[in-house]
């Protein structure tokens, strides 16, 4: 019976088990499943490598695991090893294959194509790197913010955009938060350079953070008339490429969009 599994830590928040395992289903793949596992820093180098070897298929990984999954792999997809970090590894034994659908998620969420638009990435963190490399790779024009302003010089070293220390919101056709900020419940513009009443109908705004509501930043954004996407449709899309990449098989959206939103 194949296996796969998220790794994290924590984990026991993550939808994923139950996105992916109507997936399967919905694939008539019901010999496969799929768990959450979680690993802490310490100890995930040897969870991955006995997960490999007992037989899994392969495994998501989420915070704080992604460059560590990357330094791991035999071998990367170009994607991957831009970013400098990987979401998705595939075991064939002991060999590990890694490759990152945050990117291809994040791209597949968006209402329209982002070339030419003048994008804000808020965080700096993994998320923020495969949303960067995205965006870039499309054709955007890239401002990052951090609130350590050197994590955000170190990030646009690396692939590209320009750091900017208090963005002009009004200005931008995108802002993407891949920063926790919301995600406890807090206030999001308590921590973010962004004002409650600064969005505007002309923009499309995507917070990565997602829980059992609307997040106060989206919800903000949509009394502006601003497009939006939420963190779960972020997931969602992802997910499905990770799927794809382990069975070969294109899953229903729709399906994983339901399992999400119902969990």
């Amino acid at each position: 019976m194949p296996k796969l599994a998220v790794l994290g830590h924590p984990v026991s928040h993550s939808r994923s088990p139950a996105m992916q395992n109507a997936a399967l289903a919905a694939l008539g793949l019901e010999d496969w499943s799929y768990k959450a596992i979680d690993a802490a820093p310490e100890a995930f180098e040897m969870t991955v490598k006995e997960l490999a070897e007992v037989g899994y298929a392969g495994v998501n990984v989420t915070v704080p695991h992604k460059r560590a999954a990357l330094a791991l792999a035999d071998e990367a997809s170009e994607a991957s090893q831009q970013i400098g970090a990987a979401n998705t590894l595939v075991f064939d034994g002991r060999r590990i294959e890694a490759h990152n659908t945050d990117a291809d998620g994040l791209l597949a969420s968006l209402p329209d194509p982002p070339r030419g638009q003048l994008a804000l990435v808020l965080g700096a963190g993994g998320a923020a790197r495969a949303v960067l490399w995205a965006l870039l790779w499309e054709g955007a024009r890239v401002a990052v913010w951090n609130r350590t302003p050197e994590r955000a010089k170190e990030i646009c070293a690396d692939l590209g955009g320009e750091t900017v220390l208090a963005p002009r919101q009004q200005e931008f056709d995108l802002i993407v938060n891949t920063s926790a900020a919301g995600l406890q419940g807090e206030d999001p513009f308590e921590h973010l350079p962004l004002r409650r009443d600064g969005f505007t109908e002309h923009q499309t705004v995507v917070d990565m953070v997602y829980g059992e509501q609307r997040s106060k930043l989206l919800k903000a954004a949509e009394g502006a008339r601003a497009a939006v996407v939420d963190g779960l449709e972020i997931l969602v899309q992802q997910g499905a490429r990770s799927l794809e990449i382990w069975t070969g098989r294109e899953p229903d959206l729709d399906v994983m969009r339901k399992a999400v939103r119902d969990w």
